[in-house]
């Protein structure tokens, strides 16, 4: 297998009702596995799908206890092995991960890649259950720990303004609900009731396995097809709304808290997100605005007008959502906004220099050229396409970036708005 890859062409197929997309390359020692499972994201459904994903990893069938189920990774020579939950726009993703060394590596003839797929295929389909439910125990002990995870993220003065400012101007919108789930609803979930939901959504949501590395695709797929026997004839395409709200008016939100720093998050509606034409060049209108260290943001908020120890802003692409955070004395707040909405009025004006879409230009193609050097970034890369029903080739994206010019950059400008101005300041001082 050639180790050089200039593109990112995993070979797809359709096994047992999921869709297996497999990339054979010698570039790396050890094969990914990534399950994907979606759900969307709900009231009904979020803190479930979050609670599950801590329950899976606890123990299986083969492995009901959890020491068993580790010592079991150690034997796969220190396999790499998690599940988690992520969010794409209205999406709530449960991923499963899996890391093993190649066995080519190795001076023993074992056949770790099959022994990882039977691994993964234990997740999905023999978990550790008993009556109908799973244990007590584990849902009791992962119920407390979700807890103590989404009661913490206040500790967090980032993550927390980030958060709200999220609720605050997503209100009545599934993007507005934390990954983690809400605690409320966990008291009412028992063992049983996750256990039905893991069947349902095993066998009636969109699966997508991914496996990276120097593998035989046919071996992959006989593996998946044995070890993961899921019945999925009733595969339900997810109802997701990703309508991108009109802005009426700006909104202005204070929290107050015991912080030394206050936290401005600005968060702005760009009505463009992965699929659309234009998503190249907002690219380069984040990266000239606030994504790198030679944006506006950074050179004018932080570095001339001191107004902020950090000023950056980011995208979520399958939401159209693009968030502006820094950090701030409290008593700059207004000037520190002033600063923020002339660097947005001056992108709009067109006020944009060669010397920043080149360094925009450099910088973003860099980042998307290491995906080739990243399993995990490939894969990514690849189900960003998939979720956004535009399957875009790498070229194609640098193509877009390279001849996106400053006027496409001035009209994606021209579709941002502000939405929400959040402040998370002292309890000191006037409102």
């Amino acid at each position: 297998m050639s180790a050089n890859i200039t593109e990112i062409a995993f070979q797809s197929t359709q096994i047992n009702g999921m869709n297996v997309h497999i990339l054979p390359t010698g570039k790396f020692k050890t094969t990914t596995i990534v399950t994907m499972i979606e759900q969307a994201l709900s009231e009904e459904t979020v803190t479930k799908t979050a609670l599950l994903a801590m329950v899976m990893k606890r123990a299986s069938a083969r492995f009901p206890e959890t020491k068993l189920l580790r010592a079991h990774l150690d034997f796969l020579y220190g396999a790499i092995f998690d599940v988690d939950v992520t969010k794409k726009g209205e999406r709530q993703i449960l991923q499963i991960y899996m890391e093993v060394p190649n066995e080519k590596y190795l001076s023993q003839d074992d056949s770790l890649l099959d022994q990882a797929i039977q691994f993964v295929g234990d997740m999905l389909t023999k978990p550790y259950v008993e009556n109908g439910a799973f244990l007590e125990k584990y849902v009791t002990q992962e119920k407390e720990t979700l807890r103590k995870r989404v009661e913490s993220l206040i500790d967090d003065k980032m993550k927390y303004a980030n958060q709200r400012v999220t609720e605050e101007m997503c209100q009545g919108e599934p993007f507005s609900l934390l990954i983690q789930g809400r605690v409320k609803d966990l008291p009412a979930i028992t063992g049983q009731e996750l256990y039905q939901y893991f069947k349902e959504i095993t066998t009636s949501n969109p699966i997508n396995i991914f496996v990276v590395g120097d593998v035989n695709p046919q071996e992959v797929g006989q593996a998946i097809q044995k070890h993961v026997p899921l019945e999925r004839s009733e595969v339900q395409a997810l109802d997701i709304s990703n309508s991108s709200k009109q802005v009426s008016d700006e909104r202005k939100v204070i929290d107050r808290l015991d912080v030394n720093q206050a936290k401005l998050n600005i968060g702005c509606r760009t009505h463009i997100t992965y699929k659309d034409d234009d998503y190249p060049a907002l690219l380069l209108y984040n990266g000239v605005l606030g994504g790198f260290p030679h944006s506006k943001l950074f050179v004018n908020v932080r570095e001339k007008e001191s107004l902020a120890y950090y000023a950056v802003s980011r995208l979520e692409s399958h939401k159209g959502i693009m968030m502006i955070m820094s950090g701030i004395d409290v008593n700059k707040y207004e000037r520190a906004v002033e600063i923020i909405k002339q660097q947005m009025d001056s992108m709009r004006q067109g006020n944009i220099s060669e010397e920043e879409m080149s360094q925009t230009r450099a910088t973003l193609s860099n980042q998307f050229r290491e995906l080739l050097d990243s399993a995990r970034g490939m894969i990514e890369f690849t189900y960003n396409g998939l979720v956004s029903g535009r399957k875009r080739q790498l070229d194609e994206l640098l193509k877009g970036i390279e001849t996106a010019t400053i006027e496409d950059v001035k009209k994606v400008a021209a579709k941002v708005d502000i939405d929400t101005i959040y402040l998370l300041r002292d309890k000191k001082g006037e409102a």
